[in-house]
């Protein structure tokens, strides 16, 4: 027999907040510090920059990838972002939490 799905069926998960602060007082050099209370394993940045439109089927972002591992509660790490232009850059960081395995993802610009 169907029933309805109540919310009381589906509690809702607690609210995770991102542990990553970016300190940008460097120029191009942006420090990123897990600030939360538990390791991020598998810490991968993607930085996305855009290219010039060479023509207008090349409208596709060149990506880096960059392997951090595990990083730990008060840990940082610098991104080198020299080669690219502040205003065409974004950075994506994503991870795992180890007490739930779940991938998580986190996108800043400059």
């Amino acid at each position: 027999m169907l029933r309805a799905i109540t919310d009381d069926d589906c509690p809702s998960p607690a609210a995770y907040r991102v542990p990553w602060r970016v300190e940008r007082l460097r120029g191009p050099h942006p420090i990123v510090i897990n600030e939360g209370a538990t390791p991020a394993d598998f810490v991968r940045v993607f930085v996305a920059t855009s290219r010039p439109l060479r023509d207008l089927a090349d409208t596709s972002p060149d990506v880096d990838t960059l392997h951090w591992g595990q990083m730990l509660p008060g840990e940082s790490a610098e991104l080198c972002l020299c080669a690219c232009d502040p205003d065409s850059v974004s950075a994506t960081i994503a991870w795992f939490r180890p007490d739930d395995g779940t991938e998580y993802v986190w996108r800043f610009t400059l």
